[in-house]
């Protein structure tokens, strides 16, 4: 019902709106038994033609019992389907062996609500049993729907639009009618009062020209001959009760008259205006609305027909890796097992012996992601379409999946989420210290040749980007040891093609090798190319405005430390994945690494070989068994 009336209200407000827009407000049909509209598609066309059928089904889950068997609940059942005739099929099926595997059926209905409990055999596949049933039963039905209504007193199939638009047509010849005969009354009422209140300003002379007179007809007709009333009011006048006579009555026959006049005002107005009418309408609706609107009790899912490739691919946790010569490919997380902190890894890819693995991260196949290249260059594609490999292997190169530029680089990939598309910023630092934010929404629209992220100045390079909600707080840290934290508010939002402001004052020789968002509760932990890493509150970074040089967050000593080269906000209960240049990773919990003041040295994370390095360090978010 509230969807019904938000339509008709915004036909009102917008009388081209389109029946697709009118779909968006009004979803489908809802129906007093809850259950499921399977698809779009059956509901698109019924309102865009006025007939077509809808999929309903059960609503059901799938429960787990202590001893390990699996049930079918079924809570909601399509519109008009007799539960005890469904039991008895269900039933019916069991005895004749097309559905195998039901051990138990129970009808726990009570005042709370419809409740059908179906108990498996331990070696039963719950979902097949499921698809079985709302393929042989009333679990699942389609529901025809013909929009069919009598126009001008002849049968017609109404769209959507249609069937609204009549209907408004028909309030609006309610309201006249309603105001024409409202008006008339209350013209009629005036009339009368008008008569009383002219005969009591000469009541001396109407009392006398009624005694005088032999009977009430010729009362009637000198009143009407002598002092001009009508008819009606004549007659009025005759039956009038001798209390009207006190001062006080004639002042309430004056305020009935006067607000009268109001009211005929009033309904004269309507009559003469039909946004009025329409607001009225808009009024009369609210109310009802407010008194008998109530949450929609069918829900509309995915329909089979309806569901896309990504729907077959799990949704699952990856690690995807890119090698310094343009190999990528994603490898499922648990691939990767955990060690302890100072252990030797094991061979993440088989790379040649002049490639590394340079760039690593955690995502899932679900998510889009967006390539940020070293020239400030986008590109994006979904994660699922980068092929999955072993964990041996070299991947595909990266030019089979996006068109990079010669000698260009990927240097950050972004997973998008889906509520990402709405809101929140693209926050860019350079290796000269620059950084910019540039709204999520530049993004959506990517051309598959790439689109210009950042405007870079010849000689430097796109370090990193990251998602941020505009009231972030960011932390860049240099390869010289020192962090500078700041808010994002002190960088004003610009368009894709724009260089940026200065984010942090460096020294000699000294460039930006790592950003990342302040979290709560986190610490900052940064990794040496040596492998040696610390990790410090983020409490300890004081707060300054861009552009200012920072505080040291590692004492750095060249022959131990080198320089920096990964920088993480992390918190307990993540796993560090950290990846060495001859494409040896390590994993190891966060809480491995203890937490040390700035001005500190670190420890060893990983044990390198002589001519290996450390190249990237990525943050794993560890989930639930469950």
């Amino acid at each position: 019902l509230g969807e019904v009336i938000d339509g008709i209200i915004r036909l009102i407000d917008q009388p081209d709106i389109s029946i697709e827009e009118l779909n968006r407000i009004i979803k489908g049909p809802d129906f007093p038994t809850g259950a499921l509209i399977l698809g779009h598609e059956g509901i698109r066309r019924a309102y865009q033609t006025g007939k077509g059928s809808i999929t309903l089904r059960a609503r059901t889950q799938i429960e787990t019992l202590q001893n390990g068997r699996n049930r079918i609940v079924v809570t909601e059942l399509p519109y008009g389907v007799n539960k005890a005739k469904l039991i008895e099929r269900i039933a019916e099926l069991h005895r004749d062996r097309k559905i195998d595997g039901i051990t138990d059926l129970r009808d726990e209905s009570d005042r709370s609500g419809l409740r059908i409990a179906i108990e498996l055999r331990r070696d039963a596949n719950p979902h097949v049993i499921l698809n079985q049933l709302f393929k042989y039963t009333a679990l699942q039905q389609n529901f025809g729907i013909i929009m069919l209504a009598l126009v001008e007193n002849r049968p017609r199939l109404l769209n959507l639009k249609q069937m609204l638009h009549y209907y408004l047509q028909h309030q609006l010849e309610v309201i006249v009618r309603r105001t024409q005969f409202d008006l008339q009354k209350a013209l009629d009422r005036a009339h009368i009062l008008e008569g009383l209140l002219k005969a009591l300003d000469i009541i001396d002379e109407v009392i006398n020209t009624i005694r005088s007179s032999p009977t009430t007809d010729e009362a009637r007709s000198r009143l009407m001959s002598n002092f001009g009333f009508t008819e009606v009011q004549a007659q009025h006048i005759l039956d009038m009760q001798l209390r009207r006579l006190t001062a006080l009555e004639r002042e309430k026959l004056q305020e009935e008259y006067d607000e009268l006049q109001d009211r005929i005002a009033y309904y004269r107005a309507v009559l003469a205006s039909e946004k009025m009418q329409y607001d009225i309408i808009k009024q009369e609706l609210g109310e009802i609305k407010k008194k008998y609107g109530d949450p929609r009790r069918t829900r509309i899912t995915a329909d089979d027909g309806d569901i896309d490739i990504e729907d077959l691919i799990a949704d699952e946790d990856v690690v995807v890796t890119i090698s310094h010569t343009g190999y990528i490919k994603r490898v499922p997380l648990s691939t990767y097992r955990q060690q302890r902190r100072g252990g030797r890894g094991v061979q993440g890819a088989g790379t040649k012996e002049e490639d590394f693995i340079e760039h690593i991260f955690t995502t899932t196949t679900h998510h889009d992601m967006m390539f940020f290249t070293d020239q400030g260059r986008v590109y994006r594609i979904r994660c699922h379409e980068i092929p999955e490999a072993s964990r041996q292997a070299r991947g595909t190169a990266i030019v089979n999946l996006i068109p990079l530029l010669p000698g260009e680089k990927v240097n950050t990939v972004i997973p998008v989420k889906e509520g990402d598309q709405e809101e929140g910023y693209i926050f860019f630092a350079t290796r000269t210290g620059w950084v910019k934010k540039t709204a999520v929404t530049e993004f959506q629209n990517v051309r598959s040749t790439g689109i210009i992220a950042i405007k870079l100045e010849e000689g430097d390079t796109l370090v990193g980007a990251r998602l941020t909600r505009g009231n972030d707080e960011i932390i860049l840290v240099s390869s010289a040891g020192y962090a500078l934290r700041f808010h994002e508010d002190d960088v004003r939002p610009m368009g894709r093609d724009t260089r940026g402001v200065k984010g942090i004052t460096l020294g000699p020789d000294e460039y930006v090798v790592g950003m990342d968002g302040v979290v709560p509760g986190a610490d900052l932990l940064v990794v040496s190319e040596t492998g040696v890493g610390k990790r410090t509150p983020l409490t300890e970074y004081p707060t300054y405005k861009r552009g200012a040089r920072g505080v040291i967050t590692i004492q750095l000593l060249p022959e131990r430390h080198g320089r920096l080269v990964g920088v993480k906000a992390v918190t307990e209960g993540n796993d560090l994945m950290l990846v060495s240049e001859q494409g040896v990773l390590i994993r190891i919990p966060v809480e491995e690494v203890r937490r040390s003041g700035r001005n500190t040295q670190g420890v060893q994370l990983m044990n390198l070989d002589a001519n290996d390095r450390v190249s990237a360090v990525a943050q794993v978010v560890t989930r639930d068994e469950e």
